[in-house]
């Protein structure tokens, strides 16, 4: 999923998401990580007019070309029934045969996904489903009360495959009882699984859940922020490596979850998808330093890359820079914004010339 679509005329659109946020409404779970209030806004059920009125608003603020899509954000889109289903995807449908709009996506539980629902979806126009699988260890899953074990979700996959929907997954590392193994063999399930793409959402602590509880008694521990960035860098990193795209890592800020009661622990941070970038960057700097060791402290490195991997190399504050010459001992590091492939560095040294990509470095 990139930024930008090609349309049949051969023209690069930017995407338009029109967001509807459904709440906790027609799930009956409450997995301990869970209060949908506090992540959407909102704790009343959306209703067929609502759905028009925001589609509407929308599209009267589009001025350009744009590939839109609208998206239902926020609960588990599928535990409605299906008549509710319905009533909510006719205003997006509509819009859709209209030509108002290029497409419909929604998020969902695996244990919520069926042929006669998947046949219903079809009928309305979605072609992106998202499903919220969290992790693939029963342990973890059961730990967590997901209510839903990784069967499901190969089930559910190979449902939606056959219905030739585009379909996605959702992680959450440093879910109760999550460790590194337990990280790795869900990293390698996702391989099997063969997603279109992934969405990173580390686990935080959300006022009023079980797991708030659970983090006030001790008896969890929330990951430090350090923590959550080098799970999501490692899960993005392998993942690349397999061809499969982490479109977001870090939940998308907002006005409620920047204020300091809601969420109490765990890696949360506006630009945390950045710090994710900019540490497996820092994992390309130190790879390739550590390739020429031993070497010439005074010899210049040189940094050929992307302008737009500028403060991606460079790191928040330029802590990525600061780290290296520390560690390293260099004193001559040269950034040159004269590449033209994005997440690629190519690295001038003692008159040679080296080329790192993610798909060319270990993780550290």
């Amino acid at each position: 999923m990139s930024l930008a679509l090609e349309n049949s005329e051969g023209v690069f659109m930017r995407h338009y998401i029109i967001p509807i946020f459904i709440p906790h409404y027609g799930c009956k779970h409450s997995c301990i990580f869970c209060n949908q209030r506090k992540i959407t806004g909102r704790d009343t059920p959306v209703r067929h007019q609502e759905v028009q009125a925001i589609i509407d608003e929308h599209l009267t603020r589009i001025t350009e070309k744009r590939h839109i899509e609208v998206a239902f954000y926020g609960g588990s889109f599928t535990a409605l029934s299906l008549s509710m289903q319905s009533e909510l995807l006719e205003p997006a449908y509509t819009a859709l045969i209209n030509k108002k709009i290029h497409g419909i996506r929604l998020s969902t539980r695996p244990d919520c996904i069926t042929h006669g629902i998947l046949e219903n979806l079809k009928k309305f126009g979605v072609s992106i489903i998202e499903l919220g699988v969290q992790s693939l260890d029963n342990t973890v899953l059961e730990a967590s009360a997901r209510g839903h074990n990784a069967l499901h979700v190969f089930q559910a996959m190979n449902l939606i495959k056959k219905m030739n929907i585009t379909c996605g997954i959702q992680l959450m590392p440093g879910l109760p009882l999550e460790d590194w193994n337990s990280l790795i063999h869900t990293a390698y399930g996702v391989i099997k699984l063969v997603p279109d793409f992934v969405r990173i959402y580390p686990t935080l602590v959300i006022a009023n859940t079980q797991l708030a509880t659970r983090y006030d008694d001790g008896s969890y521990k929330a990951l430090s922020l350090s923590a959550g960035i080098i799970r999501s860098a490692y899960l993005k990193l392998f993942f690349a490596q397999q061809g499969i795209l982490t479109i977001r890592t870090g939940l998308q800020a907002t006005e409620d979850l920047d204020k300091g009661n809601i969420v109490l622990a765990g890696p949360y941070h506006p630009a945390f998808g950045e710090m994710v970038d900019s540490y497996i960057f820092y994992c390309m700097l130190a790879h390739f330093i550590e390739s020429i060791l031993p070497m010439d402290k005074n010899d210049p490195i040189i940094i050929h890359h992307h302008s737009h991997d500028t403060s991606k190399i460079r790191g928040i504050s330029n802590q990525n820079i600061k780290k290296v010459k520390r560690i390293y001992g260099i004193d001559h590091l040269i950034l040159k914004q004269d590449s033209h492939s994005k997440d690629e560095i190519g690295f001038e040294y003692n008159n040679l010339y080296y080329v790192l990509n993610k798909k060319m470095i270990f993780f550290i």
